[in-house]
């Protein structure tokens, strides 16, 4: 097994040379099978345990013992204490999606720490295996995915945290080379001690369901499903690689930068992207929902909200996700960042008289017309989004009286 070990490290490209690497361990023979691999194959490496206080004298145990190893092979020992059941309720989550958050936020935080050259590799090493791929899996598929949730747990991937400035690390997972029979047959022949995690028999978690509920009736059912299900794991990988260059050229074709037509020395717009809808890759075509949900994925749309905007039809509707904002604008889409309150510039902060953003029911006398009118109607004349529109200022007054509205017209003076 160190042999394989060696293999699929090496093959997989999981470790730079000179790279120590931090492991994660929990304590259970995974990760403790892991630990001795690392050890054996002559890999430094150092040692991350979360205690994440759920289980009152078995979370301390597991502390304890992570310790004990770490010592037994001479390496570093890093330890974190979460309340994680406050955590999961000041931020309205699961407690399984807060030990995780926690966990890797630690992780990060910890890595950058030890490591604080950007330069230098941050590589952290979970014992994930392949029945775990398997689970995550079917997990994604009954959960509901695109393509890229049914590629399983992938050797090498990166991870965004909110630590660090939200920088991200690399994860790397060793282990994927072996099945559970195989590490439990490790731990036995080397007569590793681990601690047992009572969480792992519980079925109250959907993945501990499928580990003990459905992976045995397919077992029963088709007997080599284990190699199959791998074998469909890596096919999906390699399927959603050619997906990928294929929608990166769309991508490149079709979602260009839109021009807006308020002035960059008056206004601090974010990066507005435009897509095309009548183009033909999205028109009339059985695969034109799938081609603009890979197109959106990257900002967080998903395939229910991309759903409601090919159905769709009203210019100036907004579909939100927690970073972006689109909107259907005269046959485009148009894509933007969460704006965050408009920042004045320089040029503007010169002027002697305030400004202020536009409101429903404001009205000027644009200069070199008779009467007045709402902004809101010069506005929708000028056919800015309303993504624009929420940057728009006016210039008033002492009296609230507008003056302009900046960038784009000028009102007439009191005495013309």
């Amino acid at each position: 097994m160190l042999a394989r070990f060696k293999r699929y490290v090496t093959g997989q490209h999981l470790i730079p040379d000179g790279t120590a690497v931090l492991l994660a361990v929990s304590g259970g023979r995974d990760s403790v099978a892991m630990a001795d691999l690392f050890h054996r194959a002559g890999i430094p490496f150092g040692v991350a345990h979360c205690n994440f206080n759920l289980r009152p004298g078995d979370c301390d145990r597991d502390e304890a013992f992570v310790c004990r190893l770490a010592d037994r092979y001479g390496v570093p020992c890093h330890v974190a204490h979460f309340d994680t059941r406050a955590y999961a309720a000041e931020h309205g989550m699961s407690i399984e999606e807060a030990a995780r958050r926690l966990r890797y936020d630690y992780f990060a935080q910890l890595l950058f720490s030890l490591s604080p050259d950007s330069l230098s590799p941050h590589v952290l090493a979970t014992a994930h295996h392949a029945d775990d791929s398997v689970e995550t899996f079917f997990l994604n598929l009954f959960r509901g995915t695109g393509i890229h949730g049914l590629h399983g747990i992938r050797p090498i991937s990166i991870q965004a945290t909110k630590q660090s400035g939200n920088q991200s690390i690399t994860v790397i997972r060793p282990m994927l080379c072996f099945s559970r029979a195989d590490i439990d047959a490790y731990v036995v022949e080397r007569g590793l001690e681990f601690v047992e995690d009572s969480t792992n028999a519980e079925l109250d978690a959907r993945r501990n369901r499928i580990r003990h509920q459905l992976m045995p009736l397919l077992r029963e059912l088709y007997p080599s499903v284990d190699q199959t299900m791998l074998a469909n794991i890596e096919r999906l990988h390699d399927t959603e690689l050619i997906l990928d260059a294929y929608i990166d050229q769309l991508r490149e074709q079709y979602i260009k930068p839109y021009a807006s037509i308020l002035p960059a020395t008056h206004y601090q717009l974010p990066p507005i992207e435009a897509l095309d809808l009548s183009a033909e890759p999205f028109h009339e075509t059985a695969l034109q929902p799938t081609i603009l949900f890979e197109l959106l994925r990257p900002y967080g749309f998903n395939a229910a909200t991309v759903a409601d905007i090919l159905a769709a039809s009203e210019t100036g509707r907004l579909f939100y996700t927690p970073t972006h904002v689109a909107e259907l604008h005269r046959g485009q889409l148009l894509i933007a960042p969460i704006p965050a309150p408009p920042v004045e510039t320089s040029h503007e902060t010169s002027l002697q008289q305030p400004t202020r953003l536009w409101r429903p029911g404001d009205r000027f006398r644009p200069k070199g017309m008779h009467g007045t009118r709402l902004v809101s109607d010069f506005l929708k004349d000028l056919h800015l989004s309303r993504i624009e529109k929420q940057y728009v200022r006016v210039r008033v007054d002492g009296s609230d009286r507008i003056l302009a509205v900046v960038g784009l017209r000028d009102a007439e003076s009191v005495d013309s």
